[in-house]
């Protein structure tokens, strides 16, 4: 086993992985496959990976930090979000269903959003100063269409999403094999592979360049000073 390459900023990185397929472990995932390859190149420099199968936890609906707060029995969101919270990194990942993202992957960008209301330290939003990004996985049309998906709502929250942060793989269209079935080419698929390890790098280049910053400058985007009527960038005539 190679010795983890410490040398190019990324040692101490962490990202966390949710794969929202639709099936429970311990049931094969061929979203897990193309997580797999990602994953691998982050250990290889250094970085500390968490990975959560969504549809193993009892996620409830809502658009609210603890849903047992609004009618919910049981919601283990809230500890799922602290792994998140505790990442610089942040990839979602899920197969296509009828031409879009599963069901998992709307509740896990439904629950994320219920946060994204809450402020850091910096009077910023709290998802400000992570990056963001997405795999997808199918045997139909729809990568480009769900990854679109994932990727606005993810900066919309306040994740910074780098160039080239999507991967995908689907077969040909119409019924056919899986990622991981026999001879479905897909994890020696050279488009794949090539959009898995870019989208890999740029993560983590950007996670350090943010790193190495101290996070998104808070000037001009703190919700305090907006609310307290300091527009930056607008006509201010009272705070000039």
């Amino acid at each position: 086993m190679t010795e983890p390459d410490t040398t190019n900023g990324f040692a101490g990185l962490r990202a966390v992985y949710i794969n929202c397929t639709l099936v429970h472990a311990p049931g094969l995932s061929h979203t897990q496959g193309v997580i797999d390859k990602s994953v691998a190149i982050m250990r290889e420099h250094g970085v500390e990976v968490d990975q959560i199968r969504a549809v193993d936890h009892d996620i409830a609906v809502g658009v609210r930090p603890d849903m047992t707060e609004h009618g919910a029995a049981v919601d283990e969101w809230p500890a799922l979000l602290e792994r998140v919270l505790a990442a610089d990194v942040l990839v979602l990942a899920g197969p296509i269903w009828l031409g879009d993202n599963s069901s998992v992957m709307k509740r896990v960008i439904e629950r994320l959003y219920g946060y994204s209301g809450v402020l850091n330290d910096r009077g910023q939003f709290a998802y400000y100063g992570r990056v963001g990004g997405c795999l997808v996985t199918g045997n139909e049309d729809g990568v480009k269409h769900c990854a679109m998906n994932v990727l606005y709502s993810l900066q919309h929250i306040g994740y910074t999403i780098p160039p080239q942060a999507d991967a995908g793989w689907i077969g040909e269209v119409g019924p056919g094999p899986s990622y991981l079935d026999p001879g479905s080419g897909g994890p020696e698929n050279e488009f794949t592979n090539r959009n898995t390890a870019f989208m890999t790098y740029n993560l983590l280049h950007m996670a350090s360049m943010l790193r190495r910053a101290g996070g998104i400058p808070a000037m001009g985007n703190r919700r305090a000073d907006w609310d307290a009527g300091c527009h930056a960038g607008q006509d201010n005539p009272e705070h000039r």
